[in-house]
């Protein structure tokens, strides 16, 4: 196997695990948390749209590219969500 399919095996794993795991989540929440489908069926719709527009655009953009701005952004999210829960709470 080589590189590049071990990482889309690591990747397409990663996310189903992510969705098993969101959608446990989601379920149990369900006759315990009100569910407001108005915003759950926009997230879902702007979701769905991100999904075309990212499989669109991923096509004009190198996968070196791709994997080193997904690393920066992973990295900002972090950073964001250290200082969110440490300093600002």
């Amino acid at each position: 196997m080589s590189a590049i399919e071990l990482m889309k095996l690591a990747i397409r794993t990663s996310l189903l695990i992510i969705v098993a795991k969101s959608l446990i989540g989601f379920v149990g929440d369900i006759g315990v948390q009100p569910i407001e489908s108005t915003f759950l069926l926009t997230f879902i719709a702007i979701t769905v749209v991100g999904i075309f527009m990212g499989t669109c655009i991923s096509r004009f953009i190198a996968s070196q590219n791709l994997k080193v701005g997904f690393g920066w952004f992973v990295l900002a999210m972090s950073v964001f969500i250290i200082v969110n829960e440490l300093i600002i709470t």
